[in-house]
């Protein structure tokens, strides 16, 4: 693929290359639409269960029911879409998942009792399929290029980014001009039309077989996975992707903790609740920047002896605002915004690095499932950290907290220093006898 003089796109020209592909501008704009509700329901549920029932206690045990249920889904949809074409297992899902958000948003005002509430959540959560992971294998087929698909992965990754700021900025907006069960009705709305707006795209209606006959993959990194085993193996019996798993994992521990700590200081420690908004722009602004540059610069891996350094870089950035707010006196807004800004431009990279490794990593014809299992451990991990962020800002203040966010990276980055070598012999493995690696 080529700009209009014929000469190959570089830098961030690329977007616009990948963008004016056919299909592709419709089926990402779908996707982003699709997953949006994914960083509006939590929060949307949080306020809709504490102002109805007056306990936040409550409200956070219902949401953490839609975390399970999501984190619980993902690799059975994944396994589904793997198996099927996209659109037949997204549409029914999809409907599912709408409709029980929009029950849950109409019985939480009526007085239903919290258990009621915790299945219609977790049912919710069960039917939300795993967007990023269709979305990935979407990109397979649209961009046949290696260079331009890692522009389009890096593009994704900075759409979510700035999803998890826009969604709960727009949920606000909608909890003034609605009533109380206005923004997660809405919320049901935008995930029933992005959904089905997504299902019924040209790549989500591919059979597996089409999808596997599409063009490329010029990736040599998946096309190694093609080849590393079976669609049979079983995904989670391969000690290289469940290095990745454990690693993201890992990062997302830190997420939540950083998300609740970030919270902490803008409440405790600068006194103003509207400064969390700048908080999250600057981490968030700093991830969609990093992760539009690395999507910017060709590459032919997976990079992945980069991503010790991105989650060092990560961790490294935490452990100074831990030192800022531990530091006497206020703390400079100013200098505290930078520091995060610093620490977002390492986020997106890796989570990139993450996903193609997972992609180099998994059997034949299961990349969606191990994507969506990828997801299983983001979830998983962020809610765990935003829980265990809460206990020790509980027990030790705002600093400590991410002091252990930073602690959560340093195990990321010693699993991702460890898991070098399995993954250079797995991709050797590959290369040279198409066999599993030891």
């Amino acid at each position: 693929m080529t700009t209009h003089a014929g000469v190959p796109a570089r830098g961030v020209a690329v977007y616009g290359a990948v963008l004016r592909r056919p299909g592709t501008a419709l089926t990402f704009g779908a996707s982003v639409l699709a997953r949006l509700p994914i960083a509006m329901a939590p929060l949307g549920m949080v306020l809709l269960v504490e102002r109805t029932s007056g306990s936040y206690a409550t409200a956070g045990a219902v949401t953490a029911a839609f975390a399970v249920g999501t984190a619980a889904g993902a690799p059975v949809w994944g396994r589904a879409m793997d198996a099927h074409a996209q659109a037949r297992v997204l549409a029914p899902s999809v409907t599912a998942s709408a409709a029980l958000l929009a029950v849950l948003a109409l019985a939480a005002p009526a007085g239903a009792h919290v258990a009621l509430l915790g299945l219609l959540a977790l049912g919710a959560g069960l039917a939300f399929p795993p967007f990023s992971a269709a979305m990935r294998a979407s990109w397979r087929v649209l961009l046949p290029d290696h260079a331009h698909r890692r522009a389009g992965y890096a593009l994704d990754a900075a759409a979510v980014e700035a999803l998890f700021v826009l969604g709960p900025l727009l949920l606000s907006a909608l909890l003034v001009a609605l009533p109380t069960t206005g923004p997660l009705l809405v919320t049901s709305a935008v995930l029933l039309v992005g959904g089905l707006g997504y299902a019924a795209t040209g790549p989500a209606r591919r059979s597996p077989q089409d999808r596997a006959a599409a063009p490329g993959p010029a990736d040599p990194t998946e096309a190694a996975g093609g080849a590393r085993s079976s669609a049979r193996t079983a995904l989670l019996a391969s000690p290289p992707l469940l290095a990745v798993l454990a690693s993201g994992l890992a990062m997302a521990l830190a997420f939540g903790a950083t998300d609740t700590s970030l919270a902490a200081t803008a409440r405790s420690v600068l006194g103003d609740d509207a400064a969390l908004g700048m908080l999250f722009a600057a981490i968030a602004g700093g991830s969609t920047i990093g992760g539009l540059a690395y999507g910017a610069v060709a590459g032919h891996s997976s990079d992945a002896r980069l991503l010790p350094v991105l989650l060092g870089v990560f961790g490294a950035g935490l452990a100074v605002v831990a030192l800022v707010l531990a530091a006497p006196g206020s703390p400079p807004t100013p200098l505290l915004l930078g520091v995060l800004f610093v620490v977002g431009l390492a986020i997106a990279p890796s989570l990139i690095i993450q996903q193609a490794l997972v992609d180099g990593l998994s059997p034949a014809g299961r990349t969606t499932e191990a994507q969506a299992w990828l997801s299983t451990a983001v979830t998983t991990g962020g809610a765990l950290g935003t829980a265990a962020g809460g206990a020790v800002i509980e027990a030790a203040g705002v600093a400590a907290a991410f002091g252990a966010a930073a602690a959560a990276l340093g195990l990321a980055v010693v699993v991702a220093v460890v898991s070098q070598g399995s993954w250079r012999r797995a991709d050797a493995a590959a290369a040279t006898t198409g066999a599993p690696a030891p």
